[in-house]
């Protein structure tokens, strides 16, 4: 069975090159993308995704904030946050937050998504 995926970026370039990323990536099978945090939780309501890569800097709701949502609303969908930033800025604050982990947006590729979506599946979810 596919690994369900929504992109969420607020920058066109990155998110084609993300939905391409995640076509790519055996076993995983893109189901959209959208461009705000906003957008986002109505996606996951509508698709029910099983992971949703979101960019942490997006316009109004950052990826942060919309991580704790989804997680407070009970979607069983999986994030990874990712941003242009090295992971010691981020990676601590998106599993705090609910994430399944970090990925920097240059580690983006098809190994880096498996990799990713392979840690978070044995981790632990965090607590409510």
């Amino acid at each position: 069975m596919a690994v369900h995926v929504i992109v969420v970026d607020d920058q066109e370039p990155f998110r084609v090159t993300a939905a391409s990323v995640a076509e790519a990536t055996e076993g995983f099978e893109l189901v959209g993308t959208v461009e705000t945090a906003e957008e986002s939780v109505a996606a996951v309501a509508a698709l029910a995704p099983d992971l949703v890569p979101m960019d942490v800097n997006l316009p109004g709701m950052d990826g942060l904030a919309a991580t704790r949502l989804l997680r407070v609303s009970g979607a069983v969908s999986s994030v990874v946050l990712m941003s242009s930033y090295d992971a010691d800025r981020y990676a601590d604050v998106a599993t705090e937050c609910g994430a399944i982990g970090y990925l920097t947006k240059v580690d983006l590729d098809p190994d880096g998504l498996q990799a990713v979506w392979d840690r978070g599946r044995r981790r632990p979810g965090p607590s409510t």
